[in-house]
């Protein structure tokens, strides 16, 4: 399995669009969609203050590489005919642009990831998968309402810093990619299920989590970016092998 590289900006822009759109086509799949709620962007690789997008009210089981809309750092539309998500531009734009190391990021409404967001908690180093974020996500302990304003964006920003995640109070989780679209999606797939294996222990006792020294030696061994996106491959080898037509462009 080898990290893919390019010609030129064109085959590194397409391959990111294949990339987005299998992550909506599993987010879908996985049941994360919400109506309207939930955007996955990745950064266009020659435009890095642009980002591709979902359209606004677009089903995730729907949308194809052609679907896709070119957002620039102003939330205007400057590729695709749909509108954008205003809330998926106060969000992302920020995250974007407070971290120039991140490709892309991802969030949606899924069942476990608010659950778990109402307790306004951390999560624990329960499981070896749990450690994939120890020491690495953070917690927005705020909720205003839908994120509509940019402010509002920056201070998620702010909390996220450096972490591959943070959890949203009352409202769900957020993820990012350094390496790719990939990661980003991974990392949120394994994040819910996580949230949902904390909330499953809790309700059946008191779990015991991995202590300090071998949490922090898992989440070198799960945690990194390439682990990721090595991650995420065998999820796109199934979704485009079960519906090829997501890469129609």
């Amino acid at each position: 399995m080898k990290f893919p590289t390019f010609d030129d900006v064109e085959d590194e822009r397409r391959h990111r669009k294949q990339r987005l759109a299998a992550a909506f086509r599993l987010f879908g799949q996985f049941g994360f969609d919400e109506g309207i709620a939930g955007h996955i962007t990745a950064r266009d690789p020659e435009r890095l203050d642009h980002f591709w997008v979902n359209p606004f009210g677009m089903n995730f089981k729907h949308i194809r590489v052609k679907d896709l809309i070119l957002v620039n750092d102003k939330g205007e539309v400057v590729d695709g005919t749909w509108p954008v998500n205003t809330a998926a531009f106060a969000i992302h734009s920020q995250v974007h642009a407070a971290r120039p190391d991140v490709i892309a990021a991802a969030h949606a409404h899924s069942v476990y990831g608010k659950a778990w967001s109402s307790l306004r908690r951390t999560l624990a180093p329960l499981t070896q998968d749990a450690c994939a974020f120890y020491g690495d996500h953070a917690l927005y302990d705020d909720y205003t309402g839908v994120v509509l304003d940019l402010e509002e964006g920056k201070r998620i920003a702010h909390v996220l810093g450096g972490n591959k995640a943070v959890i949203l109070s009352n409202h769900g989780l957020l993820t990012v990619g350094q390496t790719s679209v990939d990661e980003a999606a991974w990392w949120f797939i394994t994040m819910e299920r996580t949230c949902q294996a904390q909330l499953l222990a809790e309700s059946a006792g008191t779990p015991v989590p991995i202590d300090r020294q071998h949490a922090e030696k898992t989440a070198t061994q799960v945690g990194p970016p390439m682990a990721g996106w090595r991650a995420f491959q065998p999820l796109y080898q199934w979704i485009v092998g079960v519906q090829p037509d997501l890469l129609d462009e």
